[in-house]
């Protein structure tokens, strides 16, 4: 099965940034989809399922804790890996971040090569 990934952030230019950083995984055959807020987020990981999913934490209509929690509570998307990305890199955020079953947890701003370096490994690819 091919790698999919989701990168899901509110901001445009981190959703850019993002995709920059990690779109030359394409040529390595993962499909990359991104959401623009928790609830398209959630129902593209429902319909794609995807290998990881970058989850920012604070965005509308759901948060990224809101989106994981709900993610990890469904066993039909227990192979979904999240990376939640997030401003908020206080050690309660991280302890909630653990509590909703997030994989890992990574804060902005994000160094670009430890994040395609992290992707990498998260899909097998390294």
């Amino acid at each position: 099965m091919a790698a999919t990934m989701l990168i899901a952030d509110d901001e445009p230019h981190i959703r850019m940034l993002l995709e920059q950083t990690l779109e030359d995984l394409e040529d390595e055959g993962v499909t990359l989809f991104v959401a623009s807020d928790g609830q398209e987020a959630l129902d593209v990981i429902r319909r794609e399922v995807p290998t990881v999913v970058f989850l920012d934490v604070m965005m509308p209509k759901l948060n990224g804790f809101d989106v994981c929690a709900a993610v990890k509570g469904d066993p039909a998307l227990a192979g979904v890996t999240i990376v939640l990305l997030t401003a908020k890199g206080q050690e309660v955020d991280r302890q909630r971040g653990v509590e909703v079953g997030a994989d890992l947890y990574l804060t902005k701003p994000f160094d670009p090569d430890e994040l395609h370096a992290t992707a990498e490994r998260l899909l097998g690819l390294a």
